[in-house]
């Protein structure tokens, strides 16, 4: 069962070379769907929704990874395909309601079309990060692991009172060098996911076996509308980022 059109792939890798020592991930950053999918039974405007991709997530990370000289990868479909930080077995992986949205493409899925994403979309994406963390190891290149998200302000009809969230699980150092970073905006400690939501999975997937620190940044989609929000988000970003890699300095992050 054929998910992924013959010839492409489903990542993206942006200055892969990049002598930073953050690797970054988006795993949310397109609302592309294959076209032998139908678009999942969805109508454009709901593919242009945050339940289809984090909306100024892929922007924000591309302008990071620049400013940083970081190696980014990027998950080139949509997450209602398959969400890359959602283990196989996960409801999450393949939703069949993403927040109060129904996903008709989703519904019923056989074990053939389960297994066929995860096979194609879930597999090749993770292994190429897989790939790029060992050698990254095998060189002894110092590496932390971020991952760049975005999330809505009103969601399931609640409104969340956070700006940006630093999710961590293992391993909190990264979280508490930026923390107090932004003292005009609302910035809170694993918000508005955290650990128990399920939403560390690609992080303690690759980075917390390897003795890496890591973080998942959330920032609110209406913050990043435009692309100079973007860009002024990644600036913002970078330079607690770049503070944080001199303390480290010649240590193994």
């Amino acid at each position: 069962m054929e998910i992924i059109p013959a010839g492409e792939t489903v990542f993206e890798w942006v200055n892969e070379e990049g002598s930073s020592p953050f690797v970054l991930v988006c795993e949310h950053a397109s609302n592309l769907v294959p076209a032998g999918l139908n678009r999942l039974g969805l109508s454009e405007a709901d593919l242009n929704r945050h339940i289809a991709y984090d909306i100024g997530a892929a922007g924000t990370a591309r302008l990071l990874s620049r400013l940083l000289d970081a190696p980014l990868i990027l998950q080139r479909f949509s997450r209602l395909i398959y969400d890359c930080n959602r283990p196989p077995e996960a409801p999450g992986a393949m939703p069949e309601v993403s927040e109060v949205f129904d996903i008709p493409g989703n519904k019923n899925l056989s074990a053939e079309a389960r297994l066929a994403r995860t096979q194609q979309v879930y597999r090749p994406f993770n292994h190429a990060l897989e790939v790029h963390l060992d050698d990254r190891a095998a060189r002894a290149q110092p590496t932390a692991v971020i991952s760049i998200h975005s999330f809505t302000r009103i969601y399931k009809d609640k409104r969340r009172e956070v700006d940006l969230g630093l999710l961590f699980d293992r391993d909190a150092w990264l979280a508490q060098q930026l923390v107090k970073s932004y003292p005009d905006v609302a910035t809170k400690l694993n918000e508005p996911y955290g650990p128990k939501d399920g939403v560390m999975h690609l992080l303690n997937l690759h980075a917390a076996p390897r003795g890496l620190h890591h973080l998942m940044i959330e920032i609110c989609n209406d913050l990043l509308e435009t692309e100079r929000n973007q860009q002024q988000w990644a600036q913002r970003l970078s330079v607690p980022l770049i503070q944080a890699a001199i303390k480290l300095g010649g240590e193994k992050i």
